[in-house]
C-alpha cells in the first residue's frame, strides 16, 4: 500500500473524502511556478477564476471545471487536496495556497504518499503530495472560510425571512400565496400533509421550490424518486405509500437547510446522530437493559451494496452469493499485487459511488438501477487493466474504508508480506520552526 505521513484509516462508516475526478486530455501546461516570478501576480489577476497552486493554468469557477482544476492538480503536479468538497470557497482556498507555495516547497505544507517502494515493483518510484488540514494552517483555512459562508446564509436566511413580497403557487393545488414564505409550506403542511420541516430553517426557498415543482412536473415521486406515466397515477402512488415528503437521502435538499451549515464536515444526519448520543436517560431502570450489549468490531462495508460485516470472510461470501463477485478468485486470476488490490477496491467503490457500471461505464439514475443493470448484462466482470490501474485510485474513495485495512491486516496474519510490506519513509526533519517539524514531533 501507499505509504503516507498523514492520517490512516479506522474503522468508522466510511466517508467520502474525495471528489470524483474527470480526468481531461493531456494537454502543456505552463512552467514550474518556482521558475514563475509572476505567478502571484497572475492569479491575483484572475481573481474570478481557480488558479493553480503550482502554475499559471487556471479554471472557471463551476462543477465541470472544478474536476479539471482537480485533476489538473494530480496529473501535472501530483497535488491532492483532501476533502475538497468540504471546503466552502474553493477559489479562495486556492488563492491561500497559490500564495503560499509561491516560494516554499510542497513538502513544507503536505503529507507525502510515496509509490512502488517495494524491491520486487516494476514501476518507477513517484511522490504525491497531500494538501489536508492535518496542518493547522489549512484547517483554520477551512475553518475560517466556513465561518464566512455560514455568515452569508444567515444573511441571506434574514432576508428572506423579513421579506414580503414572497409570491407563490401551492405545489398541490391553485392556491396562491403572497407575503411572507411561512405561509405557503405551513399551508403545504397542515392542509396537505406536506412537511419540509420549519419556514424559518429553510434558505434559498424559492430555488428548492422551484426543484420540487420541476419534479412534480416531471411526474416524479418526492420521497422514492420514481417517474409515473400520469399526474392522478404519481398523485395516488404518493398518498397511498405516505411518499408526500422530500427523499432524505437526496443530498441536493442539504443546500436548503441551514443546519448543514453549521459545522464543518457535518450534515444534518451527523449533528442529530450527536444529539441522539447526547441524550442518554440515566434512570437507574433503563441500565438493565443494556446489561447484555456487546460493542462491535469495525464493519467492512459491500463493495455494491451496504451489507456490512465484520468478518472479511463473510463479506467476501456476501459478494460472491449477492453480486457473484469472487474478490479471492479475481485477486488470484489477475496476480494482482498488494497496490493493485488497493486501487481495484477504490475504483470500484468509485464506480459505485457514482452510479457507474464497472464494466461498461455505463451511468444510471440510481445504486440500483445500476446494480440490476450488472446482474442481468452479468457486468460484474473487471474492464482492462488500464481502466483502473491508475494513480488517482491510491488515494481511498472513502474515509475510514475498513475493507482497506483489512486487505493489510489479512495478509500480515498469514505471514505473507510480499507486496504489503510498508516502508517507513525517511524525510528530512525541517528547520527549527517549521509547521512540519510540529507536527512529526507530535
Amino acid at each position: 500500500m501507499a505509504q503516507s505521513s498523514g492520517e490512516g484509516l479506522s474503522g468508522d462508516k466510511p466517508n467520502c473524502i474525495l471528489e470524483p475526478l474527470t480526468l481531461p486530455e493531456h494537454q502543456e501546461t505552463p512552467s514550474s511556478p518556482h521558475n514563475t516570478t509572476d505567478h502571484a501576480a497572475a492569479a491575483g489577476a484572475d481573481s474570478d477564476r481557480l488558479c493553480c497552486l503550482l502554475c499559471d493554468q487556471t479554471f472557471q469557477d463551476s462543477d465541470v471545471d472544478r474536476d479539471m482544476f482537480l485533476a489538473h492538480l494530480l496529473v501535472e503536479h501530483k497535488l491532492v487536496i483532501a476533502d475538497v468538497k468540504l471546503i466552502a470557497d474553493l477559489k479562495r482556498y486556492a488563492q491561500h495556497w497559490t500564495e503560499r507555495l509561491h516560494d516554499k516547497p510542497l513538502t513544507e505544507f503536505c503529507s507525502v504518499i510515496r509509490t512502488n517502494t517495494h524491491p520486487t515493483d516494476k514501476a518507477p518510484s513517484e511522490d504525491f503530495y497531500l494538501l489536508c488540514d492535518v496542518l493547522p494552517e489549512d484547517k483554520e483555512l477551512r475553518e475560517e472560510l466556513q465561518r464566512g459562508r455560514l455568515e452569508q446564509i444567515l444573511t441571506q436566511q434574514h432576508k428572506e425571512r423579513t421579506d414580503t413580497n414572497f409570491s407563490r403557487a401551492c405545489l398541490f393545488c391553485k392556491m396562491h400565496f403572497q407575503g411572507n414564505r411561512c405561509e405557503i409550506f405551513n399551508h403545504m403542511t397542515f392542509d396537505h400533509g406536506f412537511n419540509v420541516g420549519q419556514p424559518d430553517n429553510l434558505v434559498y426557498a424559492n430555488e428548492f421550490l422551484d426543484i420540487l415543482q420541476e419534479k412534480l412536473d416531471g411526474l416524479q415521486c418526492l420521497f422514492c424518486e420514481k417517474t409515473f406515466k400520469d399526474r392522478p397515477t404519481l398523485k395516488d402512488h404518493m398518498r397511498k405509500k405516505l411518499h408526500k415528503k422530500i427523499n432524505p437521502k437526496n443530498t441536493a435538499y442539504d443546500k436548503f437547510y441551514v443546519i448543514n451549515y453549521l459545522e464543518l464536515g457535518k450534515n444534518w444526519e451527523s449533528i442529530q446522530a450527536e444529539d441522539d448520543t447526547d441524550v442518554v436517560s440515566v434512570d437507574t431502570d433503563k441500565e438493565e437493559e443494556w446489561g447484555d450489549w456487546e460493542e462491535e468490531g469495525a464493519q467492512a462495508v459491500c463493495l455494491f451494496c451496504d451489507f456490512s460485516a465484520e468478518s472479511i470472510d463473510k463479506l467476501t461470501e456476501h459478494m460472491m452469493d449477492v453480486h457473484s463477485f469472487d474478490f479471492h478468485n479475481v485477486k488470484e486470476s489477475l496476480e494482482l499485487t498488494f497496490y493493485q488490490r488497493i486501487k481495484l477496491v477504490n475504483y470500484i467503490r468509485r464506480q459505485v459511488h457514482q452510479c457507474i457500471c464497472v464494466h461498461c461505464q455505463e451511468r444510471f439514475p440510481s445504486r440500483a438501477a445500476m446494480l440490476d443493470h450488472m446482474t442481468s448484462q452479468d457486468h460484474t466482470d473487471l474492464p482492462d487493466k488500464s481502466v483502473w490501474d491508475q494513480p488517482q485510485y491510491f488515494f481511498p474513495t472513502y474515509e475510514n474504508d475498513t475493507l482497506l485495512c483489512n486487505l493489510e491486516d489479512k495478509e500480515s496474519d498469514n505471514g505473507c508480506h510480499g507486496d504489503g510490506i510498508v516502508v517507513a519513509e525517511e524525510l528530512p526533519v525541517p528547520e527549527e520552526g517549521s509547521v512540519l517539524r510540529d507536527i512529526l514531533r507530535s
